[in-house]
C-alpha cells in the first residue's frame, strides 16, 4: 500500500505544464479549435503559421527557446517546476464537464491518498447519465483494495456534486439526492424502504406502509418527481447541436486506416518578432523581457500540450483498432470485451489517460459515427467457451423482450433461462441489471391487454 500511496502523492504534485496536457486532452476537436483561438487572442507569442512564409535560412535560434518534439513524444514533461506567477500564464478550459467537476471536489478533499486514488477511478467510470459503469469488484481487483474501501468511498462520492452521480441504480441515485437534502421525510422512506413498490406504482401498499393520507403520500411523490434521475446529464458535452468526429476510420486494400480529425486546427509558431525582442541585448528593457519571458514559457507549453494530445490520441485509438479489427471492418456483431485497462497497459499510460482520450470523443467508420467509450465493455464466457462482449449480450437480451408476447411477458427467471439457451449464462440479477441499464420495465408493467 506504501507504493500505491507514492504513486498518487506524484500524481497530485504535477507540474502546471502537465495539467495544461491533462486538460487539453480532454477536449474534443471542436472544444480544441476554441481554445487554441482563445489562447491565441490571449498570447501574443503565439501566431498563425503563414503558409506563403518562406523559413528563415540564417536565422539563428537562442537553444532556450527551441522546440524539440523528439524530446517530448511519448515522455511526460521533465521542465523544471514553475514559479508561482507562471501559474497565472496557464492556458486552462473555463468549462467543466461532471468528470472535471467531480475529479476537481476529489482533490480537495481530506482523505488518505488510498481513498482519492479509489475515488478518481470511480470518477472516471462514469457513464454519461452519471451511473458507475463498471462493478465495484473489478475496481477491487484493479487497484488491490477491499470492497469495504470502495463501497466507503463510493458512498462519499455519491454524495458530492451532482449528489447522486456515481450511484449504480436509480435506487442509489435518488437515496444519494434526499440525503443530501437532509431530515427524515417520507419521500426518504418511500425510496429506502419501499422503492419496488414506488417503482410499480403500488401506491395503496405504499400508503399502507407508511401509515400516510394520499395528500401525503402526493407531497412525497413530487418530491421524488423532482430529483434528478441521470446526474451526469445536462453538461454544455453531454448536448452537443451536432457530432464533429475526431478520426476516421477507413479500409483501404484491406488494411484499416486511421486518420486525427485535425484539418481544422490552425499551425501555430512562435512569434518571430517577439523571439527576436527576448533575446536581443539592447533595446528591450528588463521589465518588457519578463513579460515576454513568461509568455514564451506559456506558449511553450501550449505547442508541446497540443503535440502531446495528438500523439496520445493517436496512440489510444489505433491501440483500440488493433484490438476491435472485425469490428473496423464491419462486423459489428464481433465486438470483443476490452476495458480501459487493456488499452492503458498496451500504450504504457495510465487508466485515467485513457479514458480523458476516449470521453466525449468519436470515431467515423464507413457504417456510422461511434464514441470510443462504445468500444469498452466488460466481458461473459458463452456456453461454448468464447468471450463475447457484454453490450452484445444485452443486444441480444433486448431483442429477446422485443419478441416477447406482450400479452404475456417474460419475467425475470424467463429471460435468464432464455438467454442460457441462447448461449449466454447469466444469473437473473444479472438479467435485471441489464434491463434495468437498457431502461426496460419489469415485466408486469411491459403486459399490454
Amino acid at each position: 500500500m506504501s507504493e500505491l500511496r507514492q504513486t498518487l502523492e506524484q500524481k497530485l504534485k504535477l507540474l502546471p505544464q502537465q495539467l495544461l496536457q491533462t486538460a487539453l486532452l480532454q477536449l474534443n476537436s471542436l472544444a480544441l479549435e476554441g481554445r487554441i483561438e482563445e489562447e491565441l487572442a490571449e498570447n501574443p507569442l503565439l501566431e498563425l503559421t503563414e503558409s506563403s512564409e518562406e523559413p528563415e535560412e540564417n536565422g539563428e535560434q537562442d537553444e532556450e527557446f527551441e522546440i524539440d518534439w523528439d524530446d517530448y513524444e511519448y515522455e511526460p514533461i521533465r521542465t523544471p517546476q514553475s514559479k508561482s506567477t507562471d501559474w497565472q500564464e496557464m492556458p486552462l478550459p473555463a468549462i467543466l464537464d461532471p468528470i472535471d467537476l467531480l475529479l476537481e471536489q476529489i482533490s480537495l478533499l481530506e482523505i488518505p491518498a488510498e481513498d482519492r486514488l479509489i475515488a478518481e477511478e470511480i470518477a472516471w467510470n462514469v457513464d454519461e447519465k452519471g451511473y458507475l459503469a463498471t462493478d465495484v469488484e473489478i475496481i477491487v481487483d484493479r487497484l488491490g483494495v477491499t470492497e469495504e474501501d470502495v463501497e466507503r468511498v463510493l458512498f462519499l462520492v455519491q454524495h458530492l456534486t451532482p449528489p447522486g452521480i456515481g450511484a449504480r441504480n436509480l435506487k442509489e441515485c435518488l437515496t444519494a439526492q434526499l440525503e443530501v437534502m437532509g431530515g427524515e421525510s417520507i419521500s426518504k422512506q418511500i425510496v429506502i424502504k419501499y422503492f419496488e413498490d414506488f417503482a410499480n406504482r403500488r401506491f395503496e401498499k405504499l400508503k399502507q406502509h407508511l401509515g400516510c393520507s394520499q395528500e401525503e403520500l402526493n407531497e412525497a411523490m413530487e418530491v421524488i418527481a423532482h430529483l434528478n434521475p441521470k446526474p451526469g446529464e445536462g453538461s454544455p458535452t453531454s448536448a452537443a447541436d451536432y457530432i464533429l468526429p475526431d478520426f476516421f476510420i477507413e479500409e483501404v486494400d484491406g488494411e484499416l486506416v486511421i486518420t486525427l480529425n485535425d484539418s481544422n486546427l490552425p499551425d501555430l509558431q512562435i512569434s518571430p518578432v517577439y523571439r527576436d525582442m527576448l533575446i536581443s541585448e539592447n533595446g528591450t528593457d528588463a521589465q518588457t523581457k519578463k513579460f515576454l519571458r513568461r509568455k514564451m514559457e506559456s506558449a511553450k507549453w501550449f505547442l508541446q500540450a497540443v503535440q502531446s494530445r495528438q500523439i496520445t490520441m493517436m496512440k489510444v485509438m489505433k491501440t483500440i483498432m488493433d484490438i476491435q479489427p472485425e469490428f473496423f471492418k464491419g462486423e459489428i456483431s464481433a465486438l470483443k470485451p476490452m476495458i480501459l485497462k487493456d488499452v492503458a497497459d498496451k500504450i504504457e499510460m495510465d487508466i485515467s489517460t485513457v479514458s480523458r482520450v476516449t470521453r466525449g470523443k468519436y470515431v467515423q467508420t464507413p457504417f456510422g459515427i461511434y464514441e470510443l467509450k462504445h468500444f469498452f465493455t466488460e466481458g461473459l464466457t458463452t456456453s461454448n467457451g468464447e468471450e463475447v462482449s457484454t453490450r452484445i449480450v444485452k443486444e441480444e437480451l433486448k431483442k429477446v423482450v422485443e419478441g416477447e408476447d406482450k400479452t404475456q411477458p417474460y419475467s425475470d427467471d424467463k429471460l435468464a433461462e432464455i438467454m442460457a439457451e441462447q448461449g449466454y449464462p447469466i444469473a437473473r440479477r444479472t438479467v435485471a441489471k441489464y434491463r434495468e441499464q437498457l431502461t426496460i420495465p419489469v415485466a408486469r408493467l411491459r403486459r399490454k391487454l
